[in-house]
């Protein structure tokens, strides 16, 4: 449950709704799916052994494997993660003032939930103010979590939040279905599905996606990889994570898309889509506002947990590879993030941009490195026993050269397609 609570968060029910609506529908959700089996699977396993075998976050895993350069490699993604963190705490950001403005509709009061929302281009002096506030109370609540230690808090939480986000989930796909014109949305969803769509830009846009869903990228999950024990069995838990993971995104998506159609908006409006949506179907809910407060609070939650994932990757980062402690390393990684999420405040125009770079791109280039260490830095006897749980049968030889070969090779090959295909033109 903590492990699926790490990876369901904003990626599942913000993110991946605007990067269907941007990617066409159906062509993207089945491909989607199809990288987190043939990608995320495997990787998860591997980064996972990454993390047990070595005992170390990204910065000292790479090099410990004996990866070489592995060192520059960690602090790369230290930055990384460092950017891609600053985005998303300021995207929480926006699901807390949601969050209290469904209280206060609940309450009886005016409340303009849409006015934390970056402008698609230009300042907007009153947007960027909220969400520099609410991205600080974000930070200061991640604070208080990781100055308790991960057991103490993220797990606990984890039971609580995952189940509670599933159901509130629920209620809305309810009410979005059965409103008149739904089932456009459903069809648009899943059942539209044209090979014609399928280019570089969607293949590629869904591996980043299952990629940044998932939490990998070299950093996350080696990090959690890293507190986990002999007797784990990776592959059962993965498997059952990013089951978890894709069923998130699926429901969120049944959340959105038919009440996007029914209610005659844009499917492709980016980052603000469920911002978009979500308030008009609570509107023809009865008691509406406190279902707005349960449902962002719900998603609050479950963000919430990633985004001290995230917070934990770093800190790790800075006590493994210098004197700090791990007090100072929380404040100091909470000023610096909170300074790398201004930017990303400004304007769609710098988000959108921010988010692709280092939500999928980087991150993808994360996955690969870390499949690239366990399959061909790490002897291969050493890399089976750490992919299996202690006491177990090792994992058959085939996952083996599965994470050596086939996942980098996918990971090209979608690589060179976009570039072929959207960069070029010269596959149509």
């Amino acid at each position: 449950m903590t492990m699926i609570g790490v990876a369901v968060g904003l990626g599942n029910v913000w993110r991946f709704p605007y990067m269907v609506g941007e990617f066409g529908g159906a062509p993207f959700v089945v491909f989607y799916v199809l990288m987190v089996g043939v990608v995320g699977i495997p990787a998860l396993m591997a980064e996972w052994s990454l993390g047990r075998m070595t005992r170390r976050g990204p910065v000292g895993a790479f090099a410990r494997a004996g990866l070489p350069g592995g060192r520059a490699v960690g602090w790369f993604f230290f930055f990384v993660v460092t950017a891609a963190t600053g985005y998303y705490t300021n995207a929480l950001g926006w699901v807390l003032y949601y969050a209290l403005g469904g209280l206060a509709q609940a309450l009886g009061f005016a409340w303009e939930s849409s006015a934390i929302l970056p402008p698609d281009d230009g300042f907007v002096a009153r947007s960027f103010l909220l969400q520099t506030a609410c991205t600080g109370l974000v930070i200061l609540a991640c604070v208080a979590v990781l100055l308790k230690g991960l057991r103490s808090g993220i797990e606990r939480v984890s039971k609580i939040i995952v189940p509670a986000l599933l159901t509130l989930l629920l209620l809305v796909i309810f009410r979005s279905v059965t409103l008149p014109g739904a089932g456009a949305g459903v069809q648009w969803f899943i059942l539209k599905f044209d090979l014609s769509a399928f280019s570089g830009g969607v293949m590629l846009g869904a591996l980043g996606q299952a990629i940044f869903s998932l939490s990998l990228g070299g950093t996350f999950m080696v990090v959690y990889g890293s507190y986990l024990n002999p007797q784990d069995d990776l592959r059962r838990n993965a498997v059952w994570t990013a089951s978890g993971d894709v069923i998130a995104g699926l429901l969120a998506g049944f959340a959105i898309f038919p009440a996007v159609f029914a209610l005659g908006l844009e499917p492709a409006s980016g980052p603000g889509l469920i911002f978009a949506t979500l308030p008009e179907v609570f509107g023809q809910i009865p008691a509406g506002g406190l279902f707005a407060l349960l449902f962002f609070l719900a998603l609050f939650g479950a963000a919430y947990l990633s985004d001290v994932a995230a917070f934990e990757v770093l800190v790790a980062g800075l006590t493994d590879n210098t004197r700090l402690g791990r007090t100072p390393a929380v404040w100091l990684m909470a000023a610096i993030v909170f300074a790398i999420a201004l930017p990303p405040m400004i304007n769609m125009a710098i988000f959108v941009p921010w988010d692709l770079t280092f939500g999928s791109g980087m991150q993808t280039l994360g996955a690969l490195l870390s499949v690239l260490t366990v399959a061909w830095a790490v002897q291969r006897s050493e890399a089976l026993k750490e992919l299996t749980a202690e006491g177990d049968d090792a994992p058959p030889v085939w996952l083996y050269y599965w994470l050596r070969f086939v996942i980098p090779g996918a990971i090209l090959l979608v690589g060179i397609w976009w570039v072929l295909t959207d960069l070029l033109g010269v596959v149509d």
